[in-house]
C-alpha cells in the first residue's frame, strides 16, 4: 500500500469516527437526535449527550473582523463533499460518507458535484435541530388544517413528502458605533382656529451604542421566500460546531462572503442606529416627532461569527401541483403555500358583503 493511500485510509477513519460512530452495543450507525439533542442509535436505543451550551464553549466566541482573511479555515472537523443543483442553484454541503441525489432546497434530482477547494472558512456555532422529522411532520398537518381557504380534500388527504434536514449559514457582526447625527424635531401646538400645528427645530449630536449579533443571511443563492420568512433562531443555545450535529443532514456553505455580509449588516445598523437616535431626540427634546433623521457612523472593535443554524424542507402535492413548505428546526414555525378553494373564497366574499351591507344598514337609521 503506498504512503498517500495510507493518508486517505486515515482521512475517511477520522471522518467515520465522527460522523458515521458506530453503536457499540450493536455496531449500527448512529445519528444526531433532535428530539434528545443527542446522538442516538435507532436499533438498539443507545445514546450519547452531546455537550450543552456553557460546557467549555466557544461557540459565543468573537473573531477580529479586520484579520478574518489571515484565518479563514476549510477545516469542518470531517471530509466533506458539495453538490450544486443545475435546477435553483443552491449549493450543498455533505459529509463524505452521504449519499447525496436530490437537492435539498427544491427536490430536483439535478444535482452534480463540484470541486471544494475554495478558501472557506469552518462555521464557529451551530444551532442543532430542536424539531424531530416527525414534528415537523405533525406540525405540516396542523398548519395546513388551519388554513381557512384550503380545500377539505386536502386538509383531510394532503401528506408531505420527505423532509430535508439543511443548516442555513449566517453571519452576526458586533461593533462599538459613533454616530454624528442631525435631526429635525417638532412641537405641537393649536392656532387661533383650533387647528393642529408643528414648530420645527434642528438639532444635532453624537450618540453611542454597542450593536450586539446583528445576524446576516449569508446565502445569496437560496431565493425560497419561504425560508427567509422562518430565518428567526434564538442564538443563545448556540453550540460549538461539532460535525456530530450535521450528521444525516445537508448543510449549505455561505455564498454571500464577509466582506459583503458586513456591507449588508451596516445598513441594518443604520436603521437602527436612526431609530434609537430618533427616540432620544424626541424623548430629550419632550418632542411630539422627529423627522430628516441623518446618521454618519464609525464602526470600532468589529467583531463576527458564521453560524450554522436548522431548517426542514418539504413539499405537498395535491390536484396535480406541487406546494412548498418550509419549518424552522429549531422553533417549528411553518411557511408555505396551500391550495385554495374557490367556492371557499366565493362563501367568504358573500359573506363579508352580507356583513358590510347589514352595518351600513344600522348605522344609516
Amino acid at each position: 500500500m503506498s504512503e498517500n493511500e495510507n493518508i486517505n485510509n486515515e482521512v475517511i477513519g477520522s471522518t467515520m469516527d465522527v460522523t458515521d460512530k458506530k453503536c457499540p452495543n450493536c455496531g449500527a450507525t448512529v445519528t444526531y437526535d433532535p428530539a434528545s439533542l443527542s446522538m442516538t442509535c435507532d436499533f438498539c436505543g443507545y445514546h450519547k449527550e452531546l455537550p450543552k451550551p456553557g460546557e467549555a464553549s466557544k461557540a459565543g466566541e468573537e473573531m477580529d473582523f479586520n484579520s478574518a482573511k489571515l484565518r479563514s479555515s476549510k477545516d469542518w472537523g470531517a471530509q466533506t463533499k458539495s453538490i450544486i443543483c443545475k435546477n435553483c442553484g443552491g449549493t450543498a454541503v455533505y459529509d463524505m460518507t452521504e449519499t447525496a441525489g436530490t437537492c435539498p432546497f427544491c427536490g430536483s434530482t439535478s444535482v452534480m458535484p463540484v470541486d471544494d477547494d475554495e478558501d472557506v472558512m469552518a462555521p464557529g456555532g451551530v444551532v442543532p435541530f430542536e424539531i424531530s422529522r416527525e414534528k415537523a411532520a405533525d406540525l405540516f398537518k396542523s398548519w395546513l388544517k388551519g388554513k381557512l381557504f384550503a380545500p377539505s380534500a386536502a386538509k383531510k388527504s394532503c401528506e408531505a413528502k420527505e423532509f430535508n434536514g439543511i443548516y442555513l449559514p449566517y453571519w452576526t457582526f458586533d461593533s462599538e458605533t459613533t454616530s454624528s447625527y442631525t435631526a429635525e424635531y417638532g412641537k405641537d401646538y393649536k392656532d387661533k382656529e383650533g387647528n393642529t400645528k408643528t414648530r420645527w427645530y434642528n438639532t444635532r449630536g453624537v450618540y453611542d451604542e454597542f450593536i450586539d449579533d446583528m445576524v446576516v443571511y449569508a446565502s445569496t443563492k437560496t431565493k425560497d421566500d419561504n425560508i427567509k420568512a422562518v430565518s428567526s433562531f434564538d442564538f443563545k443555545k448556540l453550540r460549538d460546531y461539532d460535525p456530530q450535529f450535521i450528521a444525516g443532514f445537508a448543510a449549505e456553505r455561505y455564498s454571500l462572503g464577509l466582506d459583503d455580509g458586513w456591507v449588508q449588516a451596516q445598513a441594518k445598523i443604520k436603521k437602527v442606529l436612526e431609530s434609537h437616535i430618533s427616540e432620544r431626540v424626541k424623548k430629550h427634546n419632550s418632542a411630539d416627532r422627529v423627522r430628516n433623521v441623518r446618521v454618519s457612523t464609525s464602526y470600532d472593535k468589529i467583531t463576527f461569527k458564521y453560524l450554522l443554524a436548522p431548517i426542514w424542507i418539504s413539499n405537498f402535492s395535491f390536484n396535480g401541483k406541487l406546494y412548498n413548505f418550509v419549518v424552522n428546526g429549531q422553533t417549528g414555525r411553518i411557511a408555505g403555500k396551500s391550495p385554495v378553494s374557490a367556492l371557499r373564497v366565493a362563501v367568504a366574499i358573500i359573506i363579508a358583503i352580507i356583513v358590510l351591507a347589514i352595518a351600513a344598514y344600522v348605522f344609516g337609521q
